[in-house]
C-alpha cells in the first residue's frame, strides 16, 4: 500500500502518514488511531506503576 492509498483510506493527510512513518514525535493520538483502526488496533494511555 502507498503512502497516499493509506492516508485515503485512513482519512488522513499524506504529510501525517509522512510523519508518522518518520517517526515524529509529536503526532495527535486520535490521528494514530485512524490508522491503526485499518489494522484492528488502538493505542491509549497505560499507567505507569510508581516505585514506593
Amino acid at each position: 500500500m502507498t503512502q497516499p492509498e493509506l492516508a485515503e483510506k485512513a482519512g488522513t493527510g499524506l504529510r501525517f502518514i509522512r510523519d508518522l512513518e518518520q517517526g515524529k514525535k509529536t503526532l495527535r493520538l486520535d490521528k494514530v488511531n485512524q490508522v491503526l483502526a485499518l489494522f484492528g488496533h488502538e493505542l491509549g494511555p497505560v499507567p505507569q506503576e510508581r516505585e514506593r
